[in-house]
């Protein structure tokens, strides 16, 4: 195990991640909790291989991906901004929208129940091999990335420039910090949640669209393996901060990394498997513990006797 393949699986392991926890994050500043953004990856990882095999298309296949998970992010929207639907409770039903209507489509349009396997289907663009050689440990380790990889770490500082240094990031930052001052301030407050969601959409087709047309170039119905809800714990950690997030993602695309590696030993594969849930379980568990010390009240000195 060198350090250049470790890297190498651990900038794979940490896009879908690093995507998924971004899509959260920008709906936790719009004040949304967003469970629904492991729906929106299953529809984009869906979408991108459906697409893809019936077009021969790469581009076409990642466009389709995007403009579907942002299409389920809308629904999401329509339910809880219009039809006043709570938005945990819309969010599920997103997920097994998500989850049964890629089984149902399945079944009834390719009669494989078990998944989508084209025989043949395009390749996205990646790194060249060499290209980056000049660059020790990381220029071999960034080769033969795809796109969706060098997009999911150019979406961190994107979205850091989009929240803290333009007028629509702080419009949708004050609408989810308090949404009464913010009407007052005439800012339109149903319309900066529903663009933090069609923002949440996007990033998690990208996610999905990573899992499906990286390297597998075929889709499961449960190919996302709880990313999800691992970037939003990834995004509670990081208390909403795009790069406390982004660090808290790589970490557990580390574990999942690491646990990938581990099997080539004499390991139980169930213990393996579990690295990745029980880093996102410490990582809540600490960050929860990091909100209640600083919230705790100051002790008063006590008065010295004299």
């Amino acid at each position: 195990m060198t350090a250049v393949s470790l890297l190498s699986s651990v900038l794979e392991q940490s896009a879908p991640i690093v995507l998924a926890a971004l899509a959260a994050m920008i709906t936790l500043r719009a004040n949304i909790l967003n469970v629904a953004v492991e729906g929106m990856m299953l529809v984009g990882a869906f979408v991108a291989i459906a697409v893809g095999d019936a077009s021969g298309s790469a581009p076409l296949a990642f466009v389709a991906a995007l403009v579907a998970s942002v299409a389920m992010s809308q629904l999401l929207a329509l339910m809880t901004l219009r039809f006043s639907a709570d938005f945990i409770v819309a969010g599920l039903g997103i997920n097994l929208l998500a989850a049964g209507g890629s089984l149902f489509a399945l079944e009834w349009f390719y009669r494989s129940p078990g998944g989508l396997r084209p025989v043949s289907f395009p390749d996205l663009w990646h790194v060249p091999a060499g290209s980056l050689s000049f660059i020790p440990v990381l220029g071999p380790a960034i080769e033969g990335q795809s796109i969706v990889v060098l997009l999911a770490f150019l979406a961190i500082p994107a979205c850091a420039v989009f929240l803290y240094r333009t007028p629509t990031g702080a419009y949708l930052r004050a609408a989810g910090e308090d949404e009464h001052a913010a009407r007052s301030a005439g800012i339109k407050v149903g319309q900066m949640k529903a663009l933090s969601l069609a923002i949440s959409g996007l990033l998690a087709g990208l996610a999905g669209a990573q899992l499906s047309m990286d390297k597998l170039h075929f889709f499961l119905p449960d190919m996302t393996s709880g990313r999800g809800f691992i970037g939003l714990a990834a995004t509670l950690f990081g208390g909403g901060q795009p790069w406390i997030t982004a660090a808290a993602s790589v970490l557990f695309g580390f574990f999942g990394a690491l646990g990938d590696r581990l099997q080539a030993f004499a390991i139980p594969s169930q213990f393996v498997l579990m690295l990745p849930y029980v880093a996102a379980i410490v990582g809540l568990t600490a960050a929860r513990w990091r909100v209640h010390v600083r919230n705790r009240p100051a002790r008063m000195a006590r008065p010295k006797e004299t």
